[in-house]
């Protein structure tokens, strides 16, 4: 039975190429499967090691067939829950499966049948703001969209003015300042000693204060919102208490930092791949066009807008926002042939695995055939992970879906998208972002 420690990337080589591990480790990370393989051992120095994968089988292994053999690593529950709190991301073990079954039924179909319509209504309203014949950053708006549709479904908040600002500027930063930590772990006495960790901490606080005045505000009010925060107040555990104000700030702040990053994201590969197919983006409209659908309910029209749905599941493939995930071996096990003691650190690229030749034909082509409801799914079901996989895949993934598929769809419906760019440029940070997606809208 081989050990990962058979094949290495250096400490040396890490530090030669630190520059651009920081700017954007995705083509680092290539060039060693290339390399190497499905699997390789990366020194991180302080004697701290990584095992790189786009196995897709171990992927599955690790997060579904035998998760309980691994936990997310301290990246998620130290450093990135210091920022944004110990909930259903950042949290292992018994505490995570208690939120998970507290909070599961908010997230429920038949739950956000309601909320669907405020997410059409916040959708309607940004959209509006689009300058028809202008060139755009579309991303800053498809941001302002996500986080509001968050905000507004969450706690049913209409605020336009400085605080929904300030909640996404304090989770930038903290984004920002995590990602230094995490690409540059042997400069962290100097993040400390700089003051750096500090500031952003001083930040996250600001915005758990502004979410308790919020939680406190709605638990004196005898009004009911029928939103998120309405089921999360009235959620109970198996002893009958309810999550305390602190929890629940912790489970906020994850769901406005996993659930707007991720879906405007997604929302602007999408539109910038729809801009550099127009054929598709025909089909598209046709599709959003059809005048059958106009006395539907949004969740009746998101279920007719199936090739919508494939454009974002396959721009979710090409550039899946949760470009990566970790775990950590709880107890000695192995894989295969690959030996894995405890306390190994895995990352799976779940970026590598959606664009790898074993598993997709023409992996680098945006074909949102490959997933017509008449493809079997289990053709892709082993290698697609566009939220997780696993008892710990995404708790907002079908919120998230209704989102998009809405968003797309008004938008399509009511312009013609162009670009002059030939490319797409990407920016790995927590997520995976999009630089400089320069559109044009052309009213229909």
């Amino acid at each position: 039975m081989k050990s990962a420690k058979d094949v290495n990337v250096s400490f040396f080589k890490v530090l030669k190429n630190a520059k651009r591990i920081l700017k954007n480790p995705l083509p680092f990370h290539h060039e060693n499967f290339e390399k190497y393989g499905d699997i390789f051992k990366v020194h991180l120095g302080f004697g701290k090691t990584v095992l790189f994968t786009r196995d897709a089988s171990l992927a599955k292994y690790m997060l579904q067939k035998n998760h309980r053999k691994y936990y997310k690593s301290e990246l998620q529950t130290k450093d990135l829950a210091k920022y944004i709190g110990e909930g259903l991301l950042t949290a292992n073990g018994e505490k995570w499966l208690k939120q998970r079954r507290l909070i599961q039924p908010a997230f429920h179909k038949k739950k956000l049948e309601s909320i669907v319509f405020t997410i059409k209504e916040v959708v309607q309203e940004e959209l509006s703001r689009i300058v028809p014949g202008q060139t755009v950053n579309i991303f800053p708006l498809m941001n302002d969209l996500a986080f509001r549709v968050v905000a507004k479904s969450l706690f049913s908040y209409t605020d336009t003015g400085d605080t929904i600002t300030r909640l996404q500027y304090i989770t930038e930063t903290a984004q920002k300042t995590l990602i230094k930590e995490i690409r540059q772990p042997y400069k962290r006495w100097w993040f400390n000693l700089s003051g750096k960790i500090k500031g952003t901490l001083k930040l996250t606080q600001e915005a758990r204060d502004i979410l308790n005045t919020i939680i406190e505000e709605r638990r004196k009010t005898n009004e009911n919102y029928d939103d998120l925060l309405d089921m999360l107040l009235e959620s109970r555990y198996d002893d009958g208490t309810a999550m305390g104000n602190e929890q629940l700030i912790d489970e906020i702040l994850i769901l406005f930092t996993a659930g707007h990053e991720t879906t405007s994201n997604a929302l602007t590969f999408t539109l910038f791949l729809l801009a550099l197919h127009p054929e598709i983006q025909d089909k598209v409209y046709s599709e959003v066009s059809n005048t059958n659908f106009n006395n539907l309910t949004p969740l009746e029209q998101i279920a007719k807008y199936q090739y919508t749905k494939q454009c974002i599941e396959e721009a979710m493939r090409l550039y899946p926002p949760a470009y990566f995930s970790d775990r950590v071996a709880i107890e000695d096990d192995h894989f295969n042939e690959l030996k894995l003691p405890k306390d190994s650190m895995i990352l799976i690229s779940f970026f590598e695995i959606h664009r790898h030749k074993g598993f997709w034909k023409d992996p680098e082509a945006f074909n949102p055939d490959r997933f017509d409801v008449n493809t079997d799914k289990k053709e892709y079901s082993d290698w697609y992970f566009p939220f997780g996989s696993g008892p710990r895949m995404c708790i907002g993934n079908n919120f998230a879906m209704y989102e998009m598929v809405l968003a797309v769809s008004e938008m399509v419906r009511n312009y013609t998208i162009s670009t002059q760019c030939d490319t797409i440029e990407i920016k790995p940070l927590i997520t995976l972002k999009p630089q400089n997606a320069l559109l044009a809208f052309t009213l229909r």
